[in-house]
């Protein structure tokens, strides 16, 4: 069986599991191949051509896949649970809520690569539940306190690729069902954050002292974060390890890449792969707190520098990105979807992304599906018709994110991408 840890290069990695897996790879070929996973995949290259007649609906489970996967898996080993549950994350939307999450016809596998910013370790504390099972929290211990004080912490950065544990990966998982699904080497879209990586390594607080009393050693740290992301990403490119992101490779922010604007596989064979043939994605949560004036002085130079090098670009994650928006955001010209978040004014950015080649990207509040145990639909009429007149002249994508749970029920969260799909019927033109 697949009995090692996703990360371990055991040898042992075949057995009698093979036949669960099988199972499960068979139950996602055979949705993979239905019509209607057909023709929504159609709809996802026109919607990121800029040319779909509806928004496309994604409501994003691995937040709350703890009350799904775990009671379906029936492999016992590490490596092989890993295996189950990505076959089951691959098809599961399709079979339960019926959204436009749509069902790939192979099973993707990442290469094992490392970046670690400055060469630290970071280092979290957890909180498990009274059971000592699951995690109810979290919190990083800081490495640097002062910035001046603790600057030569920072030391070259690590990075790398594991080549020999992916291939006994890809091996082992291409002998248990290869024949049903191949295996395919993919990479989602190159992702960087940050003011993320800062705040894990010296904490928020000091962070946004460090701006205020050391300014000019900031963005010094700032631009060498940069520096060392794009000579990571340099690696990528020298090992051909940056392979295409034209169809079901993840677009951070529960989105796909399906598009006929980027350089797709047949050109991968003729040439290495740069980071301006894929699609890049980043966003900077952590900076919500200082003022606009202020991001476009410390934060936003370090983030166009490493964005300006993708072919496609995507940004935003929680963050309100309408203060930034006209100073900062807009300026990138190879973006093409933006976060709308519960937090933004997306009145403001519907004025502003009519009639552009940005894509109004949706995050409504997942307090309306994750809080209360019985779906109040009226509630929900009434945030998606707002986001859909807001949206009026824009291209539309809307992703439910950060539901971590749905009180056991499947029925209530398939009722809610229902009940958004009768609103864009409604109201979508």
């Amino acid at each position: 069986t697949l009995h090692t840890a996703a990360g371990d290069t055991g040898d042992n990695l075949l057995g009698q599991e093979d036949v669960q897996q099988r199972e499960v790879a068979r139950k996602q070929l055979e949705l993979a191949n239905q019509e209607k996973n057909q023709q929504r995949i159609q709809q996802w290259y026109q919607h990121n051509a800029l040319q779909g007649e509806r928004p496309m609906v994604h409501l994003e489970m691995w937040t709350f896949a703890q009350e799904i996967i775990p009671q379906r898996l029936k492999c016992q080993g590490e490596f092989a649970r890993w295996v189950e549950t990505t076959l089951y994350c691959s098809f599961l939307n399709q079979e339960l809520f019926d959204d436009d999450r749509v069902t790939p016809d192979y099973f993707p596998l990442t290469y094992d690569t490392y970046f670690h910013l400055f060469g630290l370790k970071i280092q979290i504390e957890t909180a498990l539940d009274s059971q000592g099972h699951q995690s109810v929290g979290h919190q990083f211990q800081h490495l640097l306190e002062d910035l001046e004080e603790d600057y030569d912490k920072l030391k070259q950065s690590v990075y790398g690729v594991d080549l020999e544990t992916t291939e006994k990966k890809r091996q082992a998982i291409e002998e248990a069902i290869g024949d049903i699904l191949p295996v395919r080497m993919h990479m989602n879209c190159l992702t960087s954050v940050p003011t993320q990586e800062v705040v894990h390594f010296m904490g928020m607080e000091n962070m946004m002292y460090a701006m205020y009393d050391y300014p000019d050693l900031f963005k010094q740290m700032m631009n060498r974060i940069a520096d060392d992301t794009l000579a990571y990403f340099h690696m990528l490119e020298e090992k051909r390890l940056i392979l295409p992101t034209t169809s079901f490779e993840g677009v951070s922010q529960g989105s796909w890449a399906f598009n006929r604007e980027l350089p797709g596989m047949d050109e991968w064979n003729k040439r290495p792969f740069t980071t301006h043939d894929v699609w890049g994605f980043m966003d900077s949560q952590e900076s919500v707190g200082i003022s606009p004036a202020m991001y476009e002085e410390f934060i936003f130079p370090c983030y166009k520098k490493i964005s300006e090098q993708f072919g496609l670009f995507s940004y935003g994650c929680c963050e309100p990105v309408d203060p930034i928006w006209d100073n900062c955001i807009s300026k990138l010209k190879n973006l093409r979807k933006v976060s709308i978040s519960p937090w933004c004014n997306e009145e403001f950015m519907g004025e502003r992304l009519q009639g552009t080649r940005v894509i109004f990207h949706r995050k409504p509040s997942p307090n309306m599906l994750g809080v209360n145990p019985v779906l109040d639909e009226e509630e929900v009429r009434k945030a998606i018709q707002k986001s859909l007149h807001a949206a009026r002249g824009c291209k539309m994508e809307i992703t439910q994110r950060d539901v971590y749970t749905i009180h056991n029920n499947i029925d209530k969260a398939r009722r809610y991408v229902q009940i958004i799909r009768e609103e864009i019927d409604k109201h979508w033109k």
